[in-house]
């Protein structure tokens, strides 16, 4: 009996419906509203190993033709996938993490001069995925890990996006929004940028890149279903493909299940952007209770807060700027793509659609603000490269422990994880 318990306490589904439950009860809400919201937030962490269980099968097959058909082992900069298989095997540490991080980040912003409340709970989840595993990667104890790890996060929750905030009031005039995004880091880099071109003498007015005419075809691409799917059935054709040519035509009929391979990877690619979008509601289900519950105890106690929101909460300021980021944070992942096969790395990292677009993009509003198109595109193409090479830092504690084929590509992530990973080395 007392082993179902312990087993049952692993299980992060009901982790989450408990705190969910506990928010709930701090906000006294009514009874059919806690039991309401307490079981939407365990059905949607389930929502969500559905999708990451469909993404996961599709990866693992590309994975294998990708590994065939080249002799490297490619490694997708996928932050929703590599989330799923952190939280599949440590599921208990990575929710712990992330429920005393959100309490930490309250803490901060109440007593310190770093304001943000950080609302984008997804992203504080795969922070609390990287911070969780850097601790167990060195060996640490739980309790070390759980504690000092919290408190690390809420840290960051309250003070990474104080490094955005002058671009931010820039962009909107307003001093009440921060970044919700822990790519905070690059955001800035390319915030920056745009302080160069506009201090070499750039014409800001005839710059800016409202007054690029971009194609109509980048404008799908504002479609984040639609970009990961065409961009995985590009790398799936790319892979078979290259299997069929170098004699591996085996592989692709087993994979295919028959003899119309050329139909399989359409289908994969689909079926990966299916899993995603499955994934992603049930993120967003699970998270939205849990979020709800800080934002009131928040808004009741802890004055002069700024609400942190997700990146696209930024995008109609410059629609424009952020295709452009698009675009030169892909183009900066082919070259550190490239780099790494000149290089002969035993791992290529393969950049991402959503990645590109999400952070790109945003690192090409930020870039624009002061540095017009070039500070966009140049901004996001600097960050883009780092987008796909920092991850290499860590992918090898982490594949040790599992977490393979998938990695964690914001910028956040990379340098105050390796810089976590260094220091825990000294103690290891």
């Amino acid at each position: 009996m007392l082993d179902a318990i312990l087993a049952q306490s692993r299980n992060t589904a009901l982790i989450m419906g408990l705190v969910a439950l506990i928010g709930l009860l701090l906000q006294k809400k009514s009874a059919v509203d806690t039991i309401s919201g307490t079981v939407k937030t365990v059905i949607g962490f389930m929502v969500f190993n559905i999708g990451s269980n469909a993404m996961s099968a599709v990866v693992n097959d590309f994975t294998t033709l990708f590994n065939t058909a080249f002799g490297i082992a490619g490694v997708t900069t996928q932050v929703e996938l590599a989330t799923a298989l952190a939280l599949d095997t440590y599921g208990t540490e990575v929710a712990l993490v992330f429920v005393i991080g959100f309490i930490m980040n309250l803490v901060f912003a109440k007593f310190t001069p770093f304001k943000s409340i950080f609302l984008t709970g997804q992203h504080f989840l795969y922070f609390a995925c990287v911070i969780a595993l850097v601790f167990i990667a060195n060996d640490m104890p739980m309790a070390v890990t759980v504690v000092v790890g919290g408190i690390m996060l809420g840290f960051c929750g309250a003070a990474l996006p104080t490094l955005c905030q002058r671009f931010m009031k820039d962009l909107t005039g307003a001093d009440n929004l921060s970044m919700g995004h822990f790519n905070c880091l690059g955001y800035a880099f390319s915030g920056y940028v745009g302080l160069l071109f506009e201090k070499a003498g750039g014409n800001k007015e005839k710059s800016d890149a409202s007054n690029v005419n971009m194609p109509k075809f980048f404008e799908l691409f504002r479609d984040f279903v639609f970009s990961v799917a065409l961009f995985m059935v590009v790398l799936f054709y790319i892979a078979v493909i290259a299997c069929v040519v170098n004699g591996h035509m085996d592989v692709v009929l087993e994979k295919s299940g028959n003899n119309i391979w050329f139909i399989y990877p359409f289908l994969q690619g689909l079926q990966f952007a299916a899993g995603m979008s499955v994934l992603i509601y049930g993120v967003r289900q699970f998270i939205a209770e849990i979020t709800a519950a800080f934002v009131a105890i928040s808004e009741k106690y802890i004055p002069n807060s700024k609400p942190a929101v997700d990146c696209p909460a930024i995008f109609p300021f410059a629609p424009t700027a952020v295709l452009i980021g698009f675009v030169g944070s892909f183009l900066g992942g082919l070259v550190a793509m490239a780099i790494m096969v000149a290089m002969h790395s035993s791992t290529i990292m393969i950049p991402a659609a959503g990645i590109c677009f999400f952070s790109g993009g945003t690192c090409g509003v930020f870039g624009n603000i002061h540095g017009g198109w070039k500070g966009a595109l140049v901004g996001s193409f600097i960050v883009g490269m780092a987008l796909t090479g920092l991850p290499l830092i860590l992918y090898p504690a982490f594949a040790a422990l599992g977490i393979a084929d998938a990695s964690f590509p914001n910028v956040d992530y990379n340098i105050l994880g390796a810089a976590l990973n260094a220091i825990l080395g000294i103690f290891h």
